[in-house]
């Protein structure tokens, strides 16, 4: 594995899960593995489960680990071509890649959407750089379009908890103060659709997604109906795709907020969320901190999904 940025990265997802299932089960297993390897950690924005997950699953490999935060203790960097450099960025992408590459074996890249920019959000500029120029193998912590590392755990924590060999998922919008990104959503719909789940996908209208991420999906205007016999219910907020809204807060509607007159729809479904998570806009505190909830064990996951990610770049080298 020399990137890792979406589904079609991983091959065999049945394989895979297998393969994260035996890391949890023991993961100092492969603790020679990364010996005298150095991961890089590139954050161009803010992280917690990203950060401390992907640097505990690097030391249970054996790995050494560098965190570069760029624009907190960094240059900042210009990531367009044929920009006159006259501004606050004295160093260019172009160069500080490859300059990374040289101390690094595997790198990974946190770099969100502008959310003003689709064309250039879409074509996933800045992790498709470090693809290009740092002669390293690259994934990505999140980027524009997908949380790749993110949805790998969510599967995985579905698998750990379904009854049934195809349980009914639901993603649901909620609401949210702030424009957020597409790429939690985006590789949700797309991971779960893959695990051959029965994927509902659930907003108000003009929440519509980019249809290669839904591709297998069901996409449910009506909320109650998405809800009901619902197993696993994954509440996010997203900002428009379509033009001409891209990055804009359409709505702000409280009654899409996950409560317990929408979990009672359910078939007992478990609650899901990435987190961090706005309380009483996303959810409600009961469902949150209900028994029902596995935004906790689904957090634990993200090491584990990130330690199969490294072992299998580790394993390239």
């Amino acid at each position: 594995m020399k990137t890792f940025t979406s589904v079609a990265d991983i091959g065999s997802l049945t394989e895979a899960i297998a393969e994260a299932r035996a890391i949890k089960a023991d993961r100092f297993a492969d603790a020679s593995l990364g010996r005298n390897r150095t991961l890089m950690m590139v954050f161009f924005n803010s992280s917690l489960r990203t950060r401390l997950s992907t640097q505990k699953a690097a030391l249970n490999l054996g790995m050494n680990v560098i965190v570069l935060d760029i624009n907190q203790g960094a240059w900042k960097l210009e990531t367009e071509r044929g920009v006159i450099m006259d501004g606050d960025k004295p160093e260019h992408l172009l160069e500080a890649i490859p300059v990374m590459g040289c101390y690094a074996d595997i790198i990974g890249v946190r770099a969100f959407a502008s959310l003003t920019d689709k064309k250039a959000d879409y074509e996933e500029q800045v992790i498709n750089q470090f693809i290009r120029y740092s002669g390293r193998p690259v994934f990505s912590m999140e980027a524009a379009t997908g949380h790749p590392l993110q949805a790998f755990a969510d599967v995985i924590t579905i698998e750990e908890h379904k009854t049934k060999p195809r349980p009914k998922v639901v993603l649901t919008w909620a609401p949210h103060p702030r424009a957020l990104p597409q790429a939690v959503p985006n590789s949700f719909a797309q991971w779960t659709v893959a695990a051959g789940y029965d994927v509902v996908i659930t907003h108000p209208r003009g929440y519509e997604l980019a249809p290669e991420f839904t591709a297998g999906a069901t996409i449910e205007y009506d909320r109650e109906k998405a809800f009901s016999e619902a197993d696993f219910i994954y509440a996010k907020n997203w900002s428009a795709y379509a033009d001409p809204d891209y990055g804009k807060i359409l709505s702000t509607d409280r009654s899409w907020t996950v409560d317990t007159r929408s979990m009672a729809l359910t078939d007992n479904a478990f609650f899901m969320h990435c987190l961090p998570v706005r309380r009483n806009m996303i959810v409600t505190d009961d469902v949150i901190e209900s028994e029902r909830s596995l935004v906790i064990p689904e957090a634990a996951n993200r090491e584990i999904s990130a330690q199969t990610v490294l072992k299998r770049m580790l394993q390239s080298l």
